[in-house]
């Protein structure tokens, strides 16, 4: 079963994304993790991913920064259990999650 699953995740894109339910804590310490870890200038104010402005956004944001960077590795997603992979890109805007 694990298997099938990795071989689904690498044969499509996927995406790594804040779980709703995460507190706020979590949150930030998940930004704060990624994005020591790669650039998160994107979420700077004036820039395409700053708004809209909350955590679980910038959240999302960072941690597939991180993720995509990392060769979209379910491990590379998990986040204390805070992150989900996604198939649906949750680009919007001038946002693109790459």
């Amino acid at each position: 079963m694990l298997l099938n699953y990795l071989c689904i995740i690498n044969l499509q894109k996927t995406w790594c994304v804040a779980k709703p339910s995460s507190d706020q804590a979590t949150l930030l310490e998940n930004i704060n993790y990624a994005c020591a870890q790669v650039d998160c200038k994107i979420l700077q104010k004036g820039c395409p991913c700053f708004s809209p402005d909350s955590l679980i956004n910038h959240a999302s944001v960072a941690m597939n920064l991180y993720y995509q960077s990392r060769g979209r590795n379910p491990w590379n997603c998990y986040f204390t259990n805070s992150a989900l992979i996604v198939t649906t890109d949750p680009s919007y805007g001038s946002c693109i999650y790459g």
